[in-house]
């Protein structure tokens, strides 16, 4: 192994310092709108979020919102580095993290362990996605409303 292979191997990529600073304004947002925070910042946040979103991305990342939305409306959205997220008190269920991020070959719909996923000794808590079918949205639907429960 050469050094500057072990250099970048513990050092964070660009696109993961990004997310990190994103992050951070994030939590300088909502301090500064302190007890006033209103469901709609956040979705107006993730809406903004979207937006900017490559097309591939953005209309997957369009149907998730409404997904989430539908079968879980006491979920909160907000963005959680720089991705949509749809928190439980505060606490971020699951996020879509987009393609373009991360230079990844697919989007992800992850859960967090907050999400009431458990099935057994073993569940999945992020899905790859390409391109969702109707059968993936109602999974997706499922998914939502059991992990808000």
């Amino acid at each position: 192994m050469t050094a500057q292979k072990s250099k970048s191997a513990v050092a964070f990529t660009d696109e993961e310092r990004a997310a990190m600073k994103e992050h951070a304004q994030e939590l300088k947002t909502a301090a500064r709108r302190g007890s006033r925070t209103k469901k709609a910042d956040g979705e107006q946040d993730v809406l903004e979020k979207i937006a900017g979103m490559a097309e591939s991305d953005r209309v997957m990342a369009e149907r998730i919102h409404a997904i989430v939305t539908a079968n879980a409306p006491d979920l909160a959205p907000k963005t959680w580095y720089g991705m949509p997220a749809y928190a439980k008190d505060g606490k971020v269920v699951c996020f879509f993290q987009s393609a373009e991020k991360f230079k990844a070959r697919y989007a992800t719909l992850g859960f967090n362990d907050i999400a009431n996923l458990d099935d057994g000794t073993m569940w999945p808590t992020a899905f790859a996605l390409t391109t969702l079918t109707d059968a993936d949205e109602k999974r997706i639907g499922e998914l939502v409303k059991k992990a808000a429960a």
